[in-house]
């Protein structure tokens, strides 16, 4: 699947995505929170188009963003259509709300016209009142029934480039109904614990559903659900990828937690060279350990480390032998860092 420039699928890398909350009429804003999006790591951003005004912005804001852009629309299929013949790159739609299988037909024909891809989105909220009979409450398998319904009826009308979105706010739930739809069908997977909250506790929860599901080789986009500012999103998307090891694009801090043995200021070191360093686009891991329990062998696996004695230090380059360090251990730290990208 292809969403602009943007590979989806297919074993293409894992992309991370977020959705704008400014007045989607609102051109200058709008544009300049995907620019700000696209500038924190998001691959692709998502645009809610709720009225002709929405639609009315939407050449204006494909023309400006830098990374291809998804239109979110429900109950009127004339707005989904406006908005892929104004460039956009992608649609989430549930074509069960859009107004009926007529109205599915022009937007399917719509969309082979243009031929853009379409994200079917089933949220544990949205699961329509035959399967909440049928199961009894919004199970995983009546969030994949409903959206291999949905898919069905796109497939009927001849659209095949499908992606699924299969969310709760239970994580236990999001990871469950994937799982089943991975083992049950081919579709792109769209990850995400829905309503997941504030920074902090929703962060937790999106990290565990989606690791959790990355970990197991389930999912080829995602999106953290952040209430507030959607700049947080992009960060824990990308930090949700570089833990589970699928980008390598960047430096990997260890620490240890610290206790009574701790000889040097750990969190202090620690959090100067992550402010010296830590934007440089490098593959290193970096220790900085505090005692000599665990701290030299630690520190000996990274390619770089420090690890603590009384004030002084042993400064760890793979391959080289250790070397003593006394003063700003921080400094030398990051001084050894540098000089691997001059």
């Amino acid at each position: 699947m292809k969403i602009g420039g943007v590979l989806l699928g297919g074993g293409a890398p894992v992309t991370v995505q977020s959705m704008t909350n400014t007045d989607t009429r609102d051109v200058e804003a709008t544009s300049a929170q995907i620019a700000a999006l696209a500038k924190a790591g998001c691959d692709i951003v998502r645009v809610s188009v709720y009225d002709a005004d929405c639609v009315g912005a939407v050449r204006s804001l494909v023309d400006a963003s830098p990374v291809p852009l998804v239109a979110d629309v429900h109950f009127d299929h004339k707005l989904a259509i406006g908005a892929v013949e104004r460039g956009i790159a992608k649609l989430r739609i549930n074509p069960g709300n859009i107004g009926g299988l007529a109205n599915v037909q022009k937007l399917a024909a719509c969309v082979k016209a243009h031929g853009i891809p379409v994200r079917i989105g089933v949220n544990s909220g949205s699961v329509e009142k035959e399967m909440l009979r049928k199961y009894g409450s919004p199970t995983p398998q009546a969030m994949l029934e409903s959206a291999l319904a949905h898919a069905r009826m796109l497939e009927d009308c001849g659209v095949g480039d499908i992606a699924l979105s299969l969310k709760a706010s239970n994580v236990r739930n999001t990871v469950e109904a994937n799982r089943l739809a991975a083992a049950q069908c081919d579709y792109p997977l769209h990850l995400g614990v829905t309503e997941a909250g504030l920074p902090g506790q929703g962060t937790v929860k999106s990290a565990i559903g989606i690791g959790a599901l990355l970990l197991d080789g389930i999912g080829d986009t995602l999106r953290v659900s952040l209430t507030g500012d959607p700049l947080p999103e992009a960060q824990a998307g990308i930090g949700i990828l570089r833990a589970v090891g699928l980008r390598d694009d960047h430096i990997e801090f260890i620490s240890c937690p610290t206790c009574g043995r701790a000889g040097i200021d750990v969190a202090d070191i620690a959090r100067r060279v992550q402010q010296a360093v830590g934007h440089l686009p490098l593959k290193l891991t970096v220790a900085v350990m505090g005692c000599v329990v665990n701290g030299p062998g630690e520190a000996r696996e990274a390619d770089l480390g420090i690890a603590g004695g009384d004030g002084v230090g042993a400064l760890f380059v793979k391959g080289e032998p250790p070397r003593r360090i006394e003063g700003d251990l921080a400094a030398a730290l990051i001084g050894e860092i540098r000089r691997r990208v001059l």
